[in-house]
């Protein structure tokens, strides 16, 4: 609990304490400045849909993984990982070199908010993907062979007897996906195109930091927290109720 209380939860208080030494008419001034509402928007609907793409397309990149063989898969293995290695502003680098104002495929993102969507997909890719695959390792198919053998067609097997298995899995992935994408900051600086209206909360509070504006950027990082908090206790509180009608 010490160690917990030094890494996570003084820090966390000393910024819920920054943000409300004006009180709470000063916290709400802070967060409801158009500017400040229009980076949480833009920050929460992004990571939403992010994780929701990711608990789909991840789930089904696990289980061609985990169940098809292909020429490749080794490499496909290693690349899946590289977004949990590569630092983010590479990321970004990345990114603004393939889609920016001179992309060599002819798509230009630059300074669009699907720019910002891309770029936590990219990020957050490995979450789902890594936390199903072990899961559907362990899926015993003898099951699946036995509902076969009653003639029940494949969505219905994966439905019954593969989905109640990985769904705890699924909405972990999906939840540490959300985190990270709520919380990202160097993949999105460099692709955003420095715009107002494609700025993310993180970009946001380190430029009230830069403007010394050190409450309103300790405003604008709790409610990022607190939204964080609903979200991931949902989630939670799915996957327990998952886990125990499974």
């Amino acid at each position: 609990m010490l160690w917990l209380s030094l890494l996570v939860l003084i820090p966390l208080a000393a910024v819920l304490a920054k943000a409300g030494s004006d009180g709470w008419w000063g916290f709400w001034s802070a967060v409801s400045t158009p500017a400040a509402r229009d980076a949480l928007r833009l920050t929460v609907t992004s990571s939403l849909l992010v994780a929701a793409v990711n608990a789909v397309l991840g789930t089904v990149i696990a289980w061609v993984l985990v169940r098809d063989e292909f020429a490749g898969k080794r490499l496909v293995e290693i690349v899946i990982d590289l977004p949990f290695a590569l630092p983010t502003i590479v990321a970004g680098l990345v990114l603004i070199t393939l889609y920016g104002a001179s992309s060599p495929v002819g798509i230009d993102l630059l300074g669009t908010q699907r720019a910002i969507v891309f770029a936590l997909l990219f990020v957050t890719l490995p979450f789902v993907v890594r936390t199903v695959q072990p899961v559907l390792m362990g899926v015993d198919l003898e099951a699946e062979a036995a509902a076969a053998s009653l003639a029940a067609g494949r969505f219905t097997t994966f439905r019954r007897i593969v989905l109640p298995v990985i769904t705890p899995a699924v909405v972990s992935g999906t939840a540490l996906a959300f985190a990270r994408a709520m919380g990202e900051y160097g993949s999105v600086l460099l692709i955003s195109g420095g715009l107002n209206r494609t700025r993310v909360s993180s970009m946001y509070v380190f430029q009230q930091i830069q403007n010394f504006d050190f409450v309103g950027a300790a405003a604008t990082a709790t409610v990022l927290l607190l939204v964080s908090l609903v979200v991931l206790a949902a989630l939670d509180l799915l996957q327990r109720r998952a886990v125990r009608d499974g």
